[in-house]
């Protein structure tokens, strides 16, 4: 089976959820990578990670991504090289490219999985529904390509010794009027430690905790747990902290080895994003609160403080 990988960078090199779906993809076929923008920087990752080719649509110039790609995907379809599966990490980027591709190639989109088995021609994949309490199998039907979204942490990143992959030019056709929009202006929102994604430690917050100003304390704790700070839906809403820090089923879903949930009741909607955690630790004064049914170990009782306490102990630790 011929997969094709979405493949986005950070800094110059290959997204954790790039790595992660190549590693499974090389599992179920053979695997190239496609990338909107200049590839020569993660083609040595990308090719140890299982791709053998990369196709490239070189510097895209301020267009949008999800236009200029989504349009060289099906540019490269319609030379003749049409992949049997093409999979999309589940990112703002990588759900633009694939909602415009479907479009394009008026094939079925999946979202939102979690796996994905391969039967000779058949590809089949699991989607979570109903807050992750119930896994769902759909079977894609009809004729490839076949666009599937995957949620990150999926899959477990590791590299293959594979060679340097071919790199191929992929170019971007004329995009007419859609293609006039431009990015004009680019905000990297200041963030220190890892990201919340891909934290071994995630350290969250919620309404529990009275008020904004009160979030410091999450920041210090994360920061002391060389972790990263996560929130629960009520208190973005509430413009506390930024979207980018939302965990839940309209967030971000993670799976670090330690969450703490910090004043979190544990709605269905966050508890999504979480359960996937090794080790659960819940503060909450309320001893009914839903988030103790997962938790590891339940720590019932007041944020304020606890929260100083266990901060304290760990600034002494030195």
């Amino acid at each position: 089976m011929n997969i094709w990988v979405f493949a986005q960078e950070s800094n110059g090199a290959p997204t954790t959820a790039t790595l992660e779906l190549l590693t499974k993809a090389r599992s179920v076929g053979s695997v190239n990578a496609f990338v909107g923008g200049d590839a020569s920087g993660m083609a040595g990752s990308l090719g140890d990670h299982g791709a053998t080719k990369i196709y490239a649509t070189g510097d895209l110039g301020g267009k949008l991504p999800g236009v200029a790609v989504s349009a060289a995907m099906k540019a490269v379809i319609d030379g003749g090289d049409s992949p049997d599966l093409i999979m999309f990490p589940q990112t703002y980027e990588g759900r633009d490219v694939m909602a415009r591709l479907s479009v394009k190639l008026d094939r079925t989109v999946l979202t939102n999985n979690i796996d994905i088995s391969v039967d000779g021609d058949a590809v089949a994949v699991t989607t979570p529904v109903f807050g992750g309490n119930v896994l769902v199998t759909t079977t894609f039907t009809g004729p490839g390509p076949h666009l599937a979204g995957f949620r990150p942490k999926s899959f477990v990143a590791e590299p293959s010794g594979g060679g340097a992959p071919e790199v191929v030019a992929a170019a971007v056709p004329e995009l007419g009027a859609v293609g006039a929009a431009a990015v004009v202006a680019v905000h990297v929102e200041e963030s220190t430690g890892p990201k919340l994604d891909e934290a071994n430690i995630v350290v969250s917050g919620g309404r529990g905790l009275g008020e904004a100003s009160k979030y410091e304390m999450i920041e210090q704790l994360a920061k002391l747990l060389k972790g990263a700070p996560g929130a629960s839906r009520a208190i973005v809403d509430a413009g506390w902290v930024p979207y980018s820090y939302q965990v839940g089923q309209t967030g971000k879903v993670v799976k670090p080895g330690v969450y703490i949930a910090c004043g979190i009741s544990g709605a269905t909607q966050h508890m999504v994003g979480m359960k996937g955690a090794k080790n659960i630790i819940a503060i909450n004064k309320d001893k009914e609160a839903p988030i103790f049914g997962i938790a590891d170990l339940g720590i019932v009782g007041d944020v304020h403080k606890v929260l100083p306490k266990l901060i304290e102990a760990l600034q002494s630790r030195g």
